[in-house]
């Protein structure tokens, strides 16, 4: 035990010995691994998921982002609880008393959502840059994508260079992480309660926090409305529903995928363990996850949805509406809905709209680009208006055009400063804790979590990654490589879920800290009930994986895997006390 984990033992006790006012000073003022999952929660996968969520099911998905994260605070409690108990290695334990495929699959999951989610921050950070906060200065070329991700990434790494030693380093890191993650929630409150107080909002909206698992297979209400009406009928009606239900699966995916990443798992204990906490610290990890992730977590995504609602959600822009196609094409939002345009015409359209389309083929490639724009952008001046509409629901937008919902309240300056903030502020801090959880993935590969040498190299290996986010995403919405990640990252998750379940059981690991009774019975129906819901979430995401070109390699992957945690339970022995 170091010096500092001694001083903070010593004032937890005297304050514990004082009653509950003092006890809440002292967590107050010990807190630190709860801010840091804030600090990577609160980030650009939450930022978006809630963005696009706002924009494919409107107020009525506010329940997906706050059920994914009691899942997660459920999960992450556990581990805490398992680890500060044991005082071991999560890794060490699962391998030993679990099944050592469980945990190999747990630290090569966690590097791998590192180096996949780690992508999109930068991406995103550098669109709040170029299209919010430095426009002109920051553009879209090669070289300043490179200058400014490397400037990025080192200032990430200095921070993170801050955790790495006990004392007033690591004190100036937890604080720095505190103010980001307050900064983040000013922001996007602030917004929120300036509608409340225009009487553009109402309190009736909450409605949408209560839990609606139809909502996985139907278009949200509103936009249900327009597919019902006279303009938009037959096998018109059968695409636009279709899409619209497969856009929002993916959007909820994402976002309960980037509430509790696999990835913070490791995190947490690892993080409490590199303070040397034991079970004298339950009661303020358990403080710190609820005040420091939860409570941040839930009001930050829940104006996130609110404001995107608000902007977006079943509306179009003047431009989208006109009747003119050379005022169509200005539309902000034409790219995106030119091509579910073009998709619905190959899919169902008329004889000779597909004939007409398919003639662009025969033109030059130099100018078929722009005539069939010019032709998409008739097709679209001519669609009733709930069909652009819809179309427009489908819509992948950068951080510009989301800045926009906040226009009618802040103005369009104010409204691209603070979204630029709060979007940069979200992202730059998840690269610093990513960078920070693969040093501690790497160290623990080589056996020692702690060795500075190796989190250097870790976090340098995610920065590296990180820097070729404008190689390897070439996609037209920076913003849309966050739900291409997290669609993959839900995979994941229930490998760690079903670690966590079955290691709380485990009698051998726990001895006399294994919960029992009541308590026992509270804690497997939780995490049974968060197991069920992300193994949900997961199927959803695969299924529609498997329809796609690379559907056989994921499905021989995830058999692979089953296969192999079968031969790792069996390699435990049958003496094994698992459900003892």
């Amino acid at each position: 035990m170091n010096d500092h984990t001694f001083r903070d033992r010593e004032i937890l006790a005297e304050a514990q010995e004082k009653g509950p006012v003092s006890t809440l000073g002292a967590y107050l003022r010990l807190s630190g691994p709860g801010w840091l999952q804030s600090a990577i929660t609160l980030g650009g996968g939450s930022l978006l998921g809630g963005l696009y969520l706002g924009m494919a099911g409107g107020y009525s998905l506010l329940w997906v982002q706050l059920l994914a994260i009691f899942c997660g605070v459920v999960m992450l409690s556990a581990i805490s609880y398992v680890t500060l108990s044991t005082g071991m290695r999560p890794f060490a334990a699962m391998n030993e008393y679990v099944n050592p495929v469980l945990g190999t699959a747990w630290l090569t999951a966690t590097i791998l959502a590192n180096m996949i989610f780690i992508l999109p921050q930068f991406s995103t950070a550098y669109d709040a840059l170029e299209k919010n906060l430095l426009p002109g200065v920051v553009d879209s070329s090669d070289q300043s994508k490179w200058i400014v991700s490397s400037v990025l990434a080192a200032l990430a790494f200095g921070i993170v260079f801050l955790s790495f030693k006990p004392g007033w380093m690591h004190k100036l890191f937890d604080w720095l992480l505190k103010l980001i993650v307050g900064g983040i929630v000013v922001c996007f409150v602030a917004a929120v309660v300036q509608l409340l107080m225009q009487g553009e909002i109402s309190w009736e909206i909450l409605q949408g926090v209560i839990p609606d698992l139809s909502q996985l297979t139907t278009p949200a209400p509103e936009l249900s409305s327009l597919l019902i009406s006279d303009s938009v009928s037959g096998a018109t009606q059968g695409f636009w529903s279709e899409e619209l239900v497969r856009y929002k699966q993916e959007k909820m995916i994402a976002s309960a995928a980037a509430a509790v990443g696999i990835n913070m798992t490791f995190l947490l204990p690892y993080s409490m363990l590199a303070r040397g906490w034991d079970k004298t610290f339950r009661g303020l990890a358990r403080w710190d996850l609820i005040t420091g992730m939860a409570i941040p977590f839930v009001i930050v995504t829940s104006c996130i949805v609110i404001t995107t609602a608000y902007g977006f959600h079943g509306q179009a822009d003047e431009q989208l509406l006109d009747s003119d196609p050379a005022v169509v094409v200005t539309s902000p939002f034409f790219a995106t809905v030119a091509k579910n345009v073009e998709k619905r015409i190959k899919e169902v359209g008329d004889a000779d709209e597909a004939l007409a389309l398919k003639s662009f083929d025969n033109e030059p490639e130099e100018t078929r680009a722009a005539a069939k724009s010019q032709y998409l952008a008739k097709v679209v001046a001519q669609m009733p208006e709930e069909e652009r509409v819809l179309a427009v629901a489908l819509a992948k937008p950068n951080v510009e055009q989301l800045a926009k919902s906040l226009e009618p309240l802040l103005g369009e300056r104010n409204s691209r400063l603070v979204f630029g903030l709060g979007a940069f502020g979200m992202t730059f801090s998840t690269i610093v804790v990513l960078m920070m959880i693969n040093g501690f993935a790497f160290g623990e590969i080589f056996g020692n979590y702690q060795n500075i040498g190796w989190r250097v190299v870790g976090a340098l290996a995610a920065a590296a990654v990180g820097l070729c986010w404008s190689i390897l995403w070439q996609g037209e919405s920076r913003t849309y490589l966050m739900i291409v990640a997290g669609t993959f990252a839900i995979l994941l998750l229930p490998i760690a879920y079903l670690a966590f379940l079955l290691m709380m059981n485990n009698r051998d690991l726990m001895q006399d800290e294994k919960p029992r009774g009541i308590k026992m019975v509270i804690w497997n129906v939780l995490m049974v009930f968060s197991l069920a819901i992300v193994s949900i979430a997961a199927w959803v995401s695969l299924s529609d994986k498997l329809t796609q070109s690379t559907g056989p390699l994921v499905l021989g992957g995830v058999v692979t895997f089953g296969l192999l945690t079968l031969i790792g339970f069996a390699a435990r022995g049958k003496d094994s006390s698992l459900y003892q």
